[in-house]
């Protein structure tokens, strides 16, 4: 029989992380990796996630990411919204908790377009009188 899982999908400027948890003590991976491999940069393992902190459902899931596009930043903020969705589709009543800290709501700021005759999208060439 298939273990019965849940899934969260999240993302963050170009990032997108498809998270399944399953209700049974294991290991966290990421992209086939231990997140702890994966997530190298100080603080980043911690943030990706916050949200089975917030739960207070620390070592009780196992739980399995795949996360793809944008940067570190952005996959480590797209797998904190997927933890914290799959959560909410494990146990409805995290929904408050989860909301007060922000988790659920997704960051929707994205790189701002390039726009001619600048540099970069608001950035204009130094101006020279002669």
């Amino acid at each position: 029989m298939a273990t019965k899982y849940f899934e969260g999908l999240g993302r963050r400027k170009e990032s997108s992380a498809r998270v399944r948890i399953i209700p049974e003590a294991g290991a966290l991976t990421v992209n086939g990796k231990a997140a702890g491999d994966y997530f190298t940069r100080l603080g980043d393992l911690e943030n990706a996630f916050l949200p089975i902190k917030v739960a207070g459902r620390e070592n009780q899931m196992t739980v399995t990411v795949m996360v793809q596009g944008g940067g570190v930043t952005g996959q480590t903020e797209a797998v904190r919204h997927g933890v914290a969705r799959a959560l909410v589709k494990m146990d409805e009543t995290l929904r408050p908790m989860l909301r007060k800290e922000g988790l659920l709501t997704r960051d929707d700021r994205m790189k701002e377009r390039k726009k001619p005759g600048l540099k970069r999208a608001r950035k204009a060439p130094t101006y020279t009188k002669r």
